[in-house]
């Protein structure tokens, strides 16, 4: 027997805001702990971007802004919740810095990118799969900086490897973002 709660647990949008930033923030910084290091690049693959693209994506351009930008601020107040237990904005000035300011570019690209409500699955994989590449290109940009390297070998050292597991992920961010839009767009909107 199957029982269906009816009624919403917390009517007022403010707090379901608040929970909803608040779930990806914590999201976002639990996903650093998905880490594979790659022996080839500085760069390790986690699963934070699909959180991010979602953040955007789910929240919308304000609120998944002001999570990636949350998340931006714990980590540069000295919590640890970079990869690797990283935080202060030295962490930032390493070869990881330019995907997490790219963090919060992607939330914004993402849910301004999805505004519309009806978008056919191929749309919304290649709206997030921009939103991505603007973490991989961020990422690889200041790579090429912190690393005094060329654009050519920041490319190979902090874009190409990422690409088919960030399309994975694009794939899953997806299929989740279809499943969860209206019911999510009801309670934050």
């Amino acid at each position: 027997m199957e029982i269906t709660i009816e009624r919403e647990l917390i009517r007022d949008k403010r707090v379901c805001r608040l929970l909803s930033v608040g779930a990806f923030i914590v999201l976002t910084a639990l996903s650093a702990f998905v880490r594979i290091p790659l022996p080839f690049t500085p760069v390790p693959f986690t699963l934070q971007t699909f959180f991010v693209l979602l953040s955007g994506a789910l929240l919308g351009r304000k609120l998944g802004v002001f999570a990636q930008a949350a998340y931006l601020f714990l980590g540069l107040t000295g919590q640890q919740v970079f990869t690797g237990l990283g935080s202060g904005g030295l962490y930032l000035l390493g070869p990881t810095g330019g995907y997490i300011v790219g963090f919060v570019l992607a939330a914004f690209f993402a849910g301004n990118l999805l505004i519309k409500e009806k978008q056919s699955g191929l749309a919304v994989f290649m709206k997030l799969l921009i939103a991505d590449f603007i973490i991989l290109f961020s990422g690889m940009f200041w790579l090429k900086v912190s690393l005094s390297c060329s654009l050519s070998k920041a490319f190979l050292l902090g874009f190409l490897p990422f690409v088919l597991g960030d399309v994975l992920k694009v794939a899953l961010a997806t299929a989740v973002y279809l499943k969860m839009r209206l019911r999510v767009k009801a309670v934050i909107d």
